[in-house]
């Protein structure tokens, strides 16, 4: 809304007067253009002032639909002169205050000083990747990879390599009369003047991180000078590029998986920690071949064969521990996309009570569950829920020399002393149904198979618990009321299923706030909506967020916790699926004669309690059904 006020200017003036004068730069620019007016302004500061968790200017500005990111965009490459990185990071809200002292602090005791930007990502304050592609966005620079661009060596010889390496610049191309140029801070008149100087040409001034830029002038450095720097290695170092891969992502913490996915112009390493995938790192297109066969032999795949899809193992050695990788092959139309899943061999298992279970939850999984001599006990959720660590929790709680249990396990997780684990090998012909066949004349208390993936090792499971067995097993399914319907589309008779069944849990893994950074906030009127409710039905909350540190990697978050929804099966439930009910009308009937607490009300709870966030709670857990007053799941889960 534009300001007409001729007085536009003596009004600005005033605005350091307010209780709250630190508005930041972006800020007094949107008033000088006139996109932003006074009275705008002093009510957005009244409200920020009012906010329990602090949130920066422009986002509350953007809130009250003052302005817009397109408007932030134009005003910001308006006044691109007078922008100061630190402060437009912080007004961005990609940094704290707090953040930018110390790396202020940190860059007046060094010499020789390093660039602001520099600092804060050498100390962790800012991932550089992601200030790279939100300052393109904002500052309007194109973002660029030059370790991955087509360089045109006729513009690289015309500048000593000293130069680019002082300025942290690399030129790309040709673009009509001008000449496309990387800059590792392309708000830097110094370097940009430089390469005006080198090249006696306009500048097209594209964003990079100082790495890739470092990485491909080392590439095509033919003067025979060096410099220490991320350098592109070559093929012949495949094996050391996929050990270090490895060992990286088994030193990392909370390293589940290596994501390795050939693209179009380069190579590129994700990570997936506490369940999210994070950026590690890139290679050139050229090395694909090199460390696609590296992955092959060592997991025993075919090298030759590039048309169809793979899988694997790699066992890996790492200080005197077994390290078992899983490895999936999937043709992609720029190569072969690799997955690795990190499986460590553990000795270590946790309590039921360590699990997360809230305490009526767990009395009652305990008690009508685990307690029962017989029946099946399905624990369900997507891959890297974490139902494994689960099923080994309810093994450890039944094992005692009384008991006998077997396992059919692809493959074995956690080795537990004390009982029979039988590792499936599909390479010799032991498979899950030739180990089904035969694991029941063991004379078992309990079975432990490892996944119910069709309608054999269900129907196993069934039999196994009609003979007077405890059966423990996982499934794939979106809740417990799905554990139940798969079954029946696996042509399960209902009335075994009914008869057998004892108990579905469900689950997922959401981050874990960090404790370091965390501080109290309140839900969004946007999340509100999300969840159905309205402020009063989450009274007594104590909601939480990590505002990011070095401790979380500036995430927020470190670590994981399960959430839970653990269907006792009753008489009422039985009947149900006897009739041929649909899922919703059981999961009514669950709710309503069981006590069922659904995933997203027990992620709920624990996002009040300050133990993850709203934001894990939406992105993970599945609405199906309007979820009840807090103090209600309260009162259901004894918390």
């Amino acid at each position: 809304m534009p300001n007409n006020d001729p007085g536009k200017p003596a009004l600005i003036e005033k605005l350091p007067d307010h209780p709250h004068p630190e508005y930041g730069q972006v800020v007094k620019m949107l008033l000088l253009d006139s996109l932003l007016t006074q009275k705008q302004l002093l009510y957005a500061l009244r409200i920020h002032a009012k906010l329990k968790t602090p949130e920066p200017l422009l986002v509350v500005l953007k809130e009250l639909k003052y302005i817009s990111d397109a408007q932030i965009q134009k005003t910001v490459r308006t006044h691109l002169a007078s922008i100061r990185i630190g402060s437009l990071l912080v007004e961005l809200g990609l940094i704290k205050p707090a953040d930018l002292e110390a790396g202020l602090a940190i860059q007046s005791t060094e010499t020789p000083k390093r660039k602001l930007g520099e600092v804060l990502v050498a100390h962790h304050f800012i991932d550089e990747r992601k200030m790279i592609e939100v300052l393109s966005m904002q500052l309007g620079f194109p973002q660029m990879d030059p370790e991955f661009a087509e360089i045109d060596r006729s513009l690289l010889i015309r500048v000593p390599i000293q130069v680019c390496w002082t300025h942290n610049f690399v030129p790309i191309r040709r673009d009509g009369n001008a000449v496309l140029v990387a800059f590792a801070d392309p708000l830097d008149r110094r370097d940009l003047d430089k390469a005006r100087e080198a090249f006696q040409s306009d500048i097209i001034a594209a964003i990079s991180s100082k790495k890739s830029i470092l990485a491909t002038l080392e590439q095509h450095n033919t003067t025979g000078t060096s410099r220490q720097s991320a350098a592109v290695p070559g093929e012949a170092s495949a094996v050391a590029i996929v050990d270090d891969l490895i060992l990286s992502a088994i030193t990392e913490k909370n390293v589940s998986d290596i994501h390795i996915e050939p693209m179009r112009d380069r190579l590129r390493i994700r990570f997936r920690m506490d369940g999210v995938l994070v950026h590690h790192k890139d290679f050139p297109v050229r090395l694909i071949p090199a460390i696609t066969s590296r992955i092959k032999i060592l997991c025993g795949a075919n090298i030759a064969e590039k048309r169809r899809h793979q899988g694997g193992r790699i066992i890996f050695n790492h200080e005197g521990r077994e390290m078992d990788l899983r490895v999936s092959f999937y043709v992609t139309i720029h190569g072969e996309k690799i997955v690795m899943r990190l499986l460590n061999r553990q000795n270590e298992m946790l309590k039921i009570e360590d699990l997360g279970m809230q305490p009526r939850m767990l009395e009652r999984f305990r008690t009508d569950a685990l307690d029962t001599p017989s029946g099946v006990l399905i624990v369900t959720g997507p891959t890297g829920s974490g139902k494994t660590t689960t099923v080994y929790s309810c093994i450890n709680y039944l094992n005692n020399p009384e008991t006998s249990i077997i396992t059919a396990e692809e493959p074995v997780e956690y080795i537990v002393e004390g009982i029979a684990q039988c590792s499936i090998n599909p390479g010799i012909n032991l498979t899950f149904e030739e180990t089904l066949r035969h694991i029941v004349r063991q004379d078992p208390d309990v079975v432990v198979i490892g996944e119910i993936r069709d309608t054999y090792s269900a129907e196993v499971a069934v039999q196994a618990a009609l003979t007077g067995h405890k059966v423990l097993t996982t499934f794939h399914t979106e809740d417990s009321i799905g554990g139940l319907i798969r079954l029946l589309n696996m042509d399960i008779d209902a009335f075994l299923i009914s008869s057998t069944v004892l108990c579905v849990a469900a689950q997922r893994l959401l981050r874990r706030v960090c404790n370091v950074c965390a501080a109290p906030y309140q839900p969004t009127t946007a999340d509100l909506l999300r969840l159905g409710y309205t402020p009063q039905d989450l009274a007594g909350s104590a909601f939480r967020k990590g505002r990011g540190c070095t401790d979380c990697r500036h995430t927020g978050y470190k670590g994981r916790i399960a959430i839970y929804e653990i269907l006792i099966l009753n008489e009422d439930v039985r009947d149900g699926l006897l009739d041929h009910k649909a899922g919703h009308q059981i999961r009514k009937i669950s709710i309503e004669s069981t006590g069922l607490v659904t995933l997203l009300e027990d992620g709920i709870l624990k996002a009040a309690d300050g133990v993850t966030t709203v934001d894990e709670v939406l992105r993970c857990l599945p609405r199906l059904i309007k979820p009840r007053p807090l103090y209600e799941i309260r009162r259901l889960l004894g918390n």
